[in-house]
C-alpha cells in the first residue's frame, strides 16, 4: 500500500515540477488533464448536449405524450341519439328525438369565417342549400397570423350565383399586428360575424349554425332540428373527422360545431364549447381538405396554430405530399388525447378508408371535379 501511495506522490510532484517551470504547452496539458476522469468529459461535452439538441427537436411530443399526467379530459357530452332514414316521416323522427314537430320550420341561418376554403365551401353549401334561409359570410384581407390575403371569395363570387339572393357578404379589413396572439385576430373577426347576422336579419328563435368551413352539418340533420319543437336551445354537432380528404376517417371526436336557438343580446359567435349537449353523427369535419399543395402551405402558415411549424423544411412542397399519402401528420405531432391508451392507439399514420358511403350528396354527383377528396386519390396538383 506504501509503495502505491509513493507512486502517486512522485507523479504529483512531477506536475507540480512540470507546471513551475518553462515547458512546452503539451506538457502542461497532459498534467492538468491527468487527473480529470474521461467519463464526466463524455458526459458534459457529448451527452449532456445531445439530450439538449433532442429536446429541442421531440419538446413537443414529449409534452404531448405526458400530456395525461397534467390535464384531465374535459367533461363528457351527453350525447343524443340521431335518427334518421329517408322513408321515415319528419313526425316520427322528431318523435323518435323525444321532440314535437311544428307547424312550421325555423328560419336557419349559416354564418362562416371564409379563409381559402373555395371547394369545400361550394360542397357545404350545396349540402345545406335546401334548408338555409340566409347564408352569412365575412372575408378579411389578414389572416389570423396577419398575413396579408387576397379576398378568394370575392373574386370567386360568381361561382356562387345559386346563393346569391340569399347571401349576405361583409369584409373586414385586418388590423395586422405582428408577434399578436393568433386568438385575438380571430376573436376579433367573430365579434364582426356577430354584426354581419345582425344585418342579415336573424331574430329569436331562428336557428344559427356556427362552424369553420370544414365543419359541414349533413342536410337531414338541419332539416331534423328546424322542425322539430322543444330542442335544447345549444346543441353541439358530432362530426365524422377526416383528415386530407375523405379516404382518412380520423375518429368520429370533432364537436366544436353547434347550432343555437339564437336569443338577441346573449347569443355570441364563438367556436368552443357552449353546452353540455351533442347531436350523434351529424355531418362531416374535413381538415386540411385541399387540391393544391400550395393551399396546405398557405394554411399551415396563416391558422391559430401557426407555432406548430417549427422548422422551416415542413413547408417543403415534397414533404407535405408525402405526408398526405401516407396519411400522417402535417407537423409531426403526437394526438392530442388524453389518455395514454388514446394516445398510443392513434400513434402513426391514419389507415387507408375505401368507403365513400355516406359523404354530401354534391361530392358524389361531380365526383371527377373533386376526386381528390376521395379514397385512392391522394396525388395533389402545385398550384
Amino acid at each position: 500500500m506504501s509503495h502505491g501511495y509513493s507512486n502517486s506522490k512522485k507523479t504529483d510532484d512531477i506536475c507540480e515540477q512540470v507546471l513551475g517551470q518553462q515547458t512546452s504547452f503539451a506538457s502542461r496539458l497532459r498534467c492538468m488533464v491527468r487527473g480529470i476522469d474521461i467519463r464526466v468529459c463524455i458526459v458534459f461535452f457529448v451527452t449532456i448536449p445531445v439530450f439538449i439538441f433532442g429536446i429541442y427537436l421531440h419538446g413537443q411530443k414529449i409534452t404531448y405524450f405526458l400530456r395525461p399526467l397534467w390535464e384531465s379530459p374535459p367533461k363528457a357530452f351527453h350525447e343524443i341519439p340521431h335518427y334518421y332514414h329517408e322513408n321515415v316521416t319528419m313526425e316520427t323522427l322528431c318523435k323518435l328525438h323525444g321532440w314535437k314537430i311544428r307547424e312550421s320550420p325555423r328560419r336557419v341561418f349559416d354564418a362562416v369565417l371564409f379563409n381559402n376554403e373555395i371547394d369545400i365551401l361550394t360542397l357545404r353549401w350545396n349540402e345545406l342549400y335546401p334548408h338555409i334561409t340566409q347564408f352569412v359570410l365575412l372575408e378579411s384581407n389578414s389572416t389570423f397570423t396577419s398575413i396579408p390575403k387576397p379576398l378568394l371569395f370575392a373574386g370567386n363570387r360568381h361561382q356562387f350565383k345559386f346563393i346569391e339572393p340569399r347571401l349576405t357578404y361583409g369584409m373586414i379589413g385586418g388590423r395586422f399586428k405582428k408577434g399578436e396572439n393568433p386568438f385575438v385576430e380571430e376573436a376579433y373577426q367573430r365579434v364582426a360575424l356577430d354584426q354581419l347576422l345582425r344585418i342579415a336579419g336573424i331574430e329569436d328563435d331562428d336557428l344559427l349554425i356556427m362552424s369553420d368551413v370544414d365543419e359541414i352539418p349533413s342536410a337531414h340533420t338541419i332539416n331534423l332540428l328546424r322542425w322539430c319543437d322543444d330542442i335544447p336551445p345549444i346543441i353541439h354537432l358530432q362530426l365524422r373527422n377526416y383528415l386530407y380528404s375523405f379516404e382518412y376517417h380520423l375518429d368520429n371526436k370533432s364537436w366544436r360545431a353547434s347550432i343555437h336557438r339564437y336569443n338577441s343580446g346573449k347569443t355570441r359567435y364563438a367556436h368552443y364549447r357552449q353546452a353540455d349537449v351533442i347531436l350523434s353523427d351529424a355531418g362531416w369535419h374535413c381538415s386540411f381538405c385541399f387540391r393544391y399543395i400550395s393551399e396546405f402551405i398557405f394554411k399551415m402558415k396563416a391558422y391559430s396554430h401557426t407555432d406548430r411549424v417549427r422548422f422551416s423544411h415542413y413547408l417543403n412542397p415534397k414533404r407535405i405530399q408525402d405526408v398526405i399519402c401516407k396519411g400522417a401528420d402535417l407537423f409531426d405531432m403526437i394526438p392530442e388525447e388524453y389518455t395514454f391508451k388514446e394516445i398510443i392507439g392513434k400513434m402513426g399514420p391514419i389507415p387507408h378508408s375505401y368507403s365513400a358511403v355516406h359523404l354530401p350528396a354534391y361530392l358524389l354527383n361531380n365526383a371527377e371535379k373533386y376526386r381528390y377528396l376521395l379514397p385512392g386519390n391522394c396525388k395533389r396538383e402545385s398550384g
